[in-house]
């Protein structure tokens, strides 16, 4: 399968190495580009590519802006934001306005390709490490609502898996942990994408942080 992407980034130089970067992978085609948010949003509808890489910090109509209208477009194309993840205070905003995911801009070469590779196939970049960064990221903000959120129609089961999830743990690793097979554990995952209205495992993190169900790690 050939992977479609559009680069967004306000910084031509970025877009040219990505550009450079991508042609080198024989599964990965880069579709179009656009430096601002308005333009990424117009892109994505006229090219429909699988995977947007987009910048959070441009002129005019931000990268959390131009996300949540390509999301809500409801098409299957899939935002990767690429952003400085230790300052960053857009970070928490994107994810929430529907980004399946996010790099980190000095990441290796290899690393971006696997992730753009990863968000096209519909997972999420919720990889244990990454996962204890957002928890941790997310632990240091306010909270954002004064209580935290309830989950409705979520069974006692279904909180034990997401918390799982918010700890980064595998299908196969939530089994074991909860001495399941894996076709159980997958089965509770997919219910808590559908209570949860959440398009993929980061907004699973996202929703367990809200709940209280993980704090920062130790």
């Amino acid at each position: 399968m050939t992977v479609r992407v559009l680069l967004v980034d306000d910084q031509p130089l970025v877009r040219a190495g990505l550009r450079v970067l991508m042609a080198d992978a024989p599964d990965l085609v880069v579709v179009g580009e656009a430096g601002t948010g308005a333009e990424a949003v117009r892109s994505a509808r006229d090219l429909a590519p699988d995977v947007v890489l987009m910048d959070l910090r441009m002129p005019g109509t931000d990268g959390i802006a131009a996300t949540r209208e390509i999301v809500a477009a409801g098409g299957p194309t899939r935002v990767l934001v690429l952003t400085t993840f230790d300052d960053d205070e857009h970070v928490h905003a994107a994810l929430r306005a529907g980004a399946s995911g996010f790099l980190v801009k000095d990441m290796a070469l290899e690393e971006i390709l696997a992730a753009v590779r990863v968000v096209a196939a519909g997972d999420a970049l919720i990889a244990p490490g990454v996962t204890r960064r957002l928890i941790a990221e997310f632990a240091r903000r306010p909270a954002p609502a004064p209580r935290p959120r309830a989950l409705p129609g979520v069974t006692d089961r279904e909180r034990e898996v997401l918390t799982l999830v918010a700890r980064g743990l595998s299908n196969p690793e939530i089994a074991a942990e909860l001495v399941i097979s894996p076709a159980t554990a997958k089965a509770h995952v997919a219910r808590l994408f559908t209570k949860l209205a959440a398009r993929d495992r980061v907004h699973l993190v996202i929703a367990a942080y809200e709940a209280g169900l993980v704090g920062p790690p130790r």
